[in-house]
Protein backbone atom coordinates (compact mmCIF):
# COMPACT_ATOMS: atom_id res chain seq x y z
CA UNK A 1 0.00 0.00 0.00
CA UNK A 2 2.83 2.38 0.86
CA UNK A 3 4.46 1.65 -2.51
CA UNK A 4 1.26 2.50 -4.39
CA UNK A 5 0.91 5.80 -2.53
CA UNK A 6 4.57 6.63 -3.16
CA UNK A 7 4.27 5.82 -6.89
CA UNK A 8 1.08 7.86 -7.16
CA UNK A 9 2.75 10.80 -5.47
CA UNK A 10 5.76 10.57 -7.81
CA UNK A 11 3.51 10.35 -10.88
CA UNK A 12 1.50 13.40 -9.81
CA UNK A 13 4.60 15.46 -9.03
CA UNK A 14 6.22 14.48 -12.32
CA UNK A 15 3.17 15.42 -14.39
CA UNK A 16 2.86 18.76 -12.59
CA UNK A 17 6.55 19.50 -13.12
CA UNK A 18 6.41 18.69 -16.82
CA UNK A 19 3.21 20.61 -17.49
CA UNK A 20 4.37 23.74 -15.66
CA UNK A 21 7.80 23.60 -17.32
CA UNK A 22 6.40 23.46 -20.84
CA UNK A 23 3.91 26.22 -20.10
CA UNK A 24 6.49 28.47 -18.47
CA UNK A 25 9.06 28.03 -21.22
CA UNK A 26 6.70 28.93 -24.05
CA UNK A 27 3.67 30.62 -22.51
CA UNK A 28 3.57 33.36 -25.16
CA UNK A 29 3.36 31.13 -28.20
CA UNK A 30 1.30 28.49 -26.37
CA UNK A 31 -1.81 30.60 -26.96
CA UNK A 32 -1.21 30.55 -30.73
CA UNK A 33 -2.77 27.39 -32.05
CA UNK A 34 -2.95 28.16 -35.76
CA UNK A 35 -1.12 30.40 -38.19
CA UNK A 36 -2.27 31.95 -41.43
CA UNK A 37 0.40 32.23 -44.11
CA UNK A 38 -1.88 34.36 -46.32
CA UNK A 39 -2.28 36.84 -43.47
CA UNK A 40 1.45 36.56 -42.83
CA UNK A 41 2.19 37.63 -46.39
CA UNK A 42 0.05 40.74 -45.94
CA UNK A 43 1.48 41.52 -42.49
CA UNK A 44 5.04 41.09 -43.79
CA UNK A 45 4.69 43.91 -46.28
CA UNK A 46 7.27 46.15 -44.60
CA UNK A 47 9.65 43.22 -44.04
CA UNK A 48 10.13 43.08 -47.80
CA UNK A 49 12.09 46.32 -47.90
CA UNK A 50 15.06 44.69 -46.18
CA UNK A 51 14.46 40.94 -46.46
CA UNK A 52 13.09 40.91 -50.03
CA UNK A 53 9.65 39.90 -51.27
CA UNK A 54 10.71 36.24 -51.28
CA UNK A 55 12.73 36.37 -48.06
CA UNK A 56 16.03 36.74 -49.88
CA UNK A 57 17.69 40.05 -49.05
CA UNK A 58 19.27 42.03 -51.88
CA UNK A 59 21.61 43.71 -49.39
CA UNK A 60 24.09 41.26 -47.79
CA UNK A 61 23.85 43.24 -44.52
CA UNK A 62 20.35 41.81 -44.01
CA UNK A 63 19.70 38.11 -43.40
CA UNK A 64 17.83 35.84 -45.75
CA UNK A 65 14.81 34.51 -43.90
CA UNK A 66 13.14 32.34 -46.51
CA UNK A 67 12.75 28.75 -45.41
CA UNK A 68 14.01 29.54 -41.91
CA UNK A 69 12.59 27.56 -38.99
CA UNK A 70 9.20 28.99 -38.01
CA UNK A 71 9.80 28.89 -34.24
CA UNK A 72 13.22 30.49 -34.69
CA UNK A 73 11.72 33.37 -36.69
CA UNK A 74 8.99 33.88 -34.12
CA UNK A 75 11.40 33.83 -31.17
CA UNK A 76 13.80 36.17 -32.99
CA UNK A 77 11.04 38.71 -33.61
CA UNK A 78 9.94 38.45 -29.96
CA UNK A 79 13.54 39.03 -28.85
CA UNK A 80 13.73 42.18 -31.00
CA UNK A 81 10.39 43.37 -29.66
CA UNK A 82 11.51 42.83 -26.07
CA UNK A 83 14.84 44.58 -26.63
CA UNK A 84 16.78 41.36 -26.02
CA UNK A 85 18.55 41.56 -29.37
CA UNK A 86 20.65 44.68 -29.41
CA UNK A 87 22.83 44.12 -32.44
CA UNK A 88 23.36 46.76 -35.13
CA UNK A 89 19.80 46.53 -36.40
CA UNK A 90 18.21 45.87 -33.01
CA UNK A 91 16.66 49.31 -32.50
CA UNK A 92 15.31 49.43 -36.03
CA UNK A 93 13.81 45.95 -35.73
CA UNK A 94 12.29 46.75 -32.34
CA UNK A 95 10.59 49.80 -33.83
CA UNK A 96 9.52 47.87 -36.92
CA UNK A 97 7.90 45.14 -34.81
CA UNK A 98 6.51 47.36 -32.06
CA UNK A 99 2.93 47.48 -33.33
CA UNK A 100 2.64 43.75 -34.05
CA UNK A 101 0.87 41.28 -31.78
CA UNK A 102 1.97 37.70 -31.08
CA UNK A 103 -0.45 36.34 -33.69
CA UNK A 104 0.99 38.73 -36.29
CA UNK A 105 4.50 37.51 -35.55
CA UNK A 106 3.38 33.88 -35.74
CA UNK A 107 1.69 34.47 -39.12
CA UNK A 108 4.77 36.24 -40.50
CA UNK A 109 7.05 33.46 -39.24
CA UNK A 110 4.81 30.85 -40.84
CA UNK A 111 4.80 32.74 -44.14
CA UNK A 112 8.58 33.05 -44.43
CA UNK A 113 9.25 29.54 -43.15
CA UNK A 114 7.24 27.96 -45.96
CA UNK A 115 9.28 29.64 -48.72
CA UNK A 116 11.97 27.74 -50.62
Amino acid sequence: MKNIKALSYIAICTSIAFSSTSFASDNVSASITTTDTSAGKIKAYTCQFCHGSNGVAANPAYPNINGQNEQYLYQSMKAYQNGERTNTMGKMMKQQLSSLQNQDLADIAAYYSMMD
